[in-house]
């Protein structure tokens, strides 16, 4: 049997077995997010693995060699991963709030403004990241696509989906303080 056969029937039976022990792994060093999920983590590495099993010398330890990938990997995507922090940038949270909530008086925007904050602070991560990126940073679907490799669609879905979130959440707390 040769390198590239025998590389790709360890890995294959490597994954097979050890598929939940992997994702176990996984799950203990990063925690599910839109952009960091265990399941495309491990795939992702399997894929390069078996892509390039045949330009590996024979794998004989193939426990440390794949836990090795994805410990690497899991640092690639952690590098690359900007961190979001809580936005305190009043203007933008006002032309926000008014698309969401449209208002009269400055106290129900100031109101809305905390209520809005708290409302994307409580958002999944993918939903916060991709309302912060486009609406405070002003990042296009394009560029955001580019740096993350995720579809611009996907990212409208999500940006439209978040929005809704938020103005149901508005709409809510607004309705209670009115009463």
């Amino acid at each position: 049997m040769n390198s590239e056969s025998e590389n790709s029937k360890k890995l294959t039976d490597f994954f097979g077995r050890e598929y939940r022990s992997l994702k176990a792994y996984v799950h203990t060093r990063i925690k599910d997010t839109v952009n960091k999920n265990a399941e495309d983590i491990i795939q992702d590495v399997a894929l390069k693995l078996f892509s390039g099993a045949d330009r590996y010398a024979p794998i004989n330890n193939v426990a440390g060699f794949v836990y090795r990938s994805i410990k690497n990997r899991i640092i690639d995507i952690t590098r690359t991963t900007k961190q979001t922090t809580t936005i305190e940038i009043d203007n933008d949270f006002l032309d926000l709030a008014d698309i969401l909530y449209p208002s009269t008086d400055n106290e129900t925007s100031e109101q809305t403004i905390a209520m809005l904050k708290n409302g994307i602070d409580q958002l999944k991560p993918g939903y916060r990241d991709i309302i912060i990126a486009v609406d405070f940073e002003g990042y296009s679907y394009k560029e955001i696509s580019k740096e993350t490799g995720i579809p611009e669609g996907t990212l409208m879905s999500r940006r439209h989906r978040a929005i809704g979130i938020l103005y149901k959440k508005l709409a809510l707390k607004i309705d209670k303080h009115k009463n």
